[in-house]
């Protein structure tokens, strides 16, 4: 995401709309319920909400690195916060393993999140619910749709980042790959393209999309490929850290732009592309591409959905005082 004003894409409010579940109904899954920390922790929404407007509102790119941040995390063993542990002599955690080093970021503004729910309601909120309800709270921010977050996840004492190298989908992967990833972790296939949709807010290192750009010419729009030609330099290791936009129309506010670019020609990855290549996936893309609604519903249900991967609840798992350690 670009460092242009969030004010002007939290001012565009048409967008924003409040799907699915209505308040005072929580809905459960298991042990997850939205109303989890109705009577424990009533305040926990607010306090998360305020901090991650803070943030956004200083850096409007850091709306997309926590939304990467709950989908990084569910991918890997589950919704369990194991994403955000420190490196221990016990083990070896997941932040730099491959899909992550050097590539996800807000682990400050976690930690901030915590610090302030940690005085709101000492050892009540799990790190993990943090992460699905800052995730909610990013996409509400920059425009995009609401849903009620279920609760009650515990956080995982360990982390794996061979488990992380192995379950995240690398920008270069073909559509049956992407299929297959979302698949594993039981997400279908209209749930992987209402994700990537994800892709509508946020930038990308020059090292993801140099190979697309300068190798791949069937299914890119050449004006897009000499743009980010001139800021991505075809020697690997020259400039490998510059930054573009995923979505170079809307880069900071959260629409359907990203299906919109994806008929043209116009993504950014290979991954993205993938799903509009002549494949199975072509229909869905353009069918989110003409109706802002139908990505809106979808994307929230696939949310909802990758939440409910695994979650560690009941006796299992710790609630952790700090992110980035076990108690």
């Amino acid at each position: 995401m670009t460092s242009s004003s969030c004010s002007n894409s939290m001012a565009i409010t048409g967008f924003t709309l409040t799907v699915l579940l209505v308040v005072g109904v929580p809905s459960t899954n298991g042990q997850l319920s939205t109303g989890y920390y109705y009577k424990s922790c009533p305040g926990v929404f607010a306090t998360v909400k305020s901090t991650v407007h803070s943030a956004i509102a200083k850096e409007a790119r850091m709306g997309a690195s926590l939304l990467r941040l709950f989908f990084h995390d569910c991918f890997v063993n589950g919704c369990d916060g194991s994403l955000l542990l420190d490196d221990t002599s016990s083990f070896i955690g997941e932040k730099n393993a491959a899909p992550n080093i050097n590539s996800v970021r807000g682990f400050d503004v976690v930690d901030k999140i915590k610090s302030a729910v940690e005085k709101v309601c000492p050892g009540v909120v799990s790190c993990a619910d943090i992460l699905a309800i800052t995730a909610r709270d990013s996409v509400v921010i920059l425009g995009g749709p609401s849903w009620d977050v279920k609760l009650g996840r515990r956080d995982a004492r360990t982390a794996s980042q061979a488990a992380a190298n192995s379950s995240i989908p690398p920008p270069t992967s073909s559509l049956s790959n992407l299929i297959s990833s979302y698949r594993k972790v039981g997400l279908s296939t209209q749930d992987m393209v209402a994700l990537s949709g994800a892709h509508t807010i946020g930038q990308a290192r020059c090292t993801t999309f140099r190979a697309r750009i300068y190798n791949e010419t069937n299914n890119l729009d050449a004006s897009l490929a000499q743009t980010r030609q001139r800021n991505c330099p075809r020697t690997s290791g020259t400039g490998d850290n510059n930054l573009a936009p995923l979505d170079l129309q809307s880069p900071a506010f959260f629409d359907n732009s990203y299906y919109k670019n994806l008929v043209q020609k116009r993504g950014l990855l290979h991954s993205d592309q993938q799903l509009f290549n002549g494949g199975s996936t072509d229909s869905l893309v353009r069918t989110y591409s003409n109706s802002a609604s139908a990505f809106s519903s979808d994307f929230v249900s696939a949310m909802i959905k990758m939440g409910d991967i695994r979650p560690l609840t009941g006796s299992s798992g710790e609630v952790r005082k700090n992110c980035r350690r076990v108690n």
